[in-house]
């Protein structure tokens, strides 16, 4: 790729991911060799795009209007280089996924199985938390529960449905009184979790047709799973998870589950994508997997 391109390129990646080290990852490059290519394009331009400290990296404001600026440019430059790859018969590339960190562990077997079949085919899967924009952040596909789907994105739902799982620590259980019902919950001691969107989750449960939404009121608020696991484990109060992210602690004692007959099977994840006048070969292989896999699961029953 045309050395200008590859220094726009690393722009985007360190804007997007606010940090150099985990933008030379992305990019396949060292640290050193990254921050000496910016240093350039900066001296080039006469301006400094980042202001960089010893622990973030932030955009300065030119480099924000230079940003918004390229961004399209850079997308319209990958499309018409998909265009011409997409002539080719064998798929080859790269494949860049953005998922949550649990869809990232639904579609992992999916996307060795992919790299298994096209050898010359790459994919970066980056999985994160916040709820992006595909397509201005230069992602192929995302990987999302089915409600959290953009509107405007064709979506194809992949994998188990997911569950809830309500639990807390044996500990707290042998201190509290054990709700039987959503109404029981004491909201004081029930974990807060933000969403990508920064809104505040709503538990949700419904039984026999009964649908019961409550809002949670601890003093703990969260937007990391692995960290909100910890602080239930630790007896913190109780916790409102995707089932199999607690589904070890439970069977090992370490969780007490609580309201199981009031969690049902949910809508699982959807692949996503905005609709591709002329997708790459590398695209249209993966979307065919994906496809056969969702067929599979829907015929046995997942």
């Amino acid at each position: 790729m045309d050395q200008g391109l590859t220094r726009l390129e690393a722009v985007l990646a360190i804007a997007r991911r606010r940090s150099f080290r985990a933008a030379a990852l992305d990019l396949g490059m060292s640290t050193t060799a990254l921050s000496h290519s910016i240093a350039r394009l900066e001296a080039s331009l006469g301006v400094r795009l980042f202001n960089r400290t010893t622990r973030s990296v932030s955009l300065s404001d030119a480099g924000r209007a230079f940003v918004d600026r390229i961004a399209p440019a850079v997308a319209e430059i990958r499309r018409a280089m998909e265009v011409v790859q997409s002539q080719r018969q064998t798929p080859s590339g790269v494949l860049r996924i953005n998922t949550s960190v649990q869809a990232g562990r639904e579609i992992a077997p999916l996307v060795l199985t992919f790299l298994r079949r096209y050898p010359d085919m790459a994919v970066d899967l980056v999985t994160e938390g916040r709820l992006v924009d595909i397509v201005a952040e230069g992602f192929d596909l995302g990987l999302r529960p089915a409600d959290l789907v953009p509107r405007d994105m064709i979506a194809l739902p992949l994998g188990r449905p997911q569950r809830y799982a309500v639990v807390a620590s044996p500990d707290w259980i042998a201190t509290h009184v054990t709700p039987l019902s959503p109404a029981d919950l004491p909201l004081r001691d029930c974990l807060r979790v933000r969403l990508p969107n920064g809104a505040l989750f709503r538990w949700s449960f419904e039984r026999a047709g009964e649908v019961v939404q409550i809002e949670a009121q601890g003093r703990l608020t969260l937007d990391e799973a692995a960290i909100a696991r910890t602080a239930v484990l630790d007896g913190a109060g109780i916790g409102f998870f995707i089932e199999q992210d607690v589904a070890e602690d439970i069977a090992s004692g370490r969780l007490t589950r609580l309201l199981d007959d009031w969690t049902p099977p949910r809508p699982g994840f959807s692949l996503y994508y905005p609709g591709r006048r002329n997708p790459s070969a590398g695209f249209t292989a993966f979307l065919a997997m994906a496809r056969e896999a969702a067929a599979r699961d829907t015929a046995i029953g997942r």
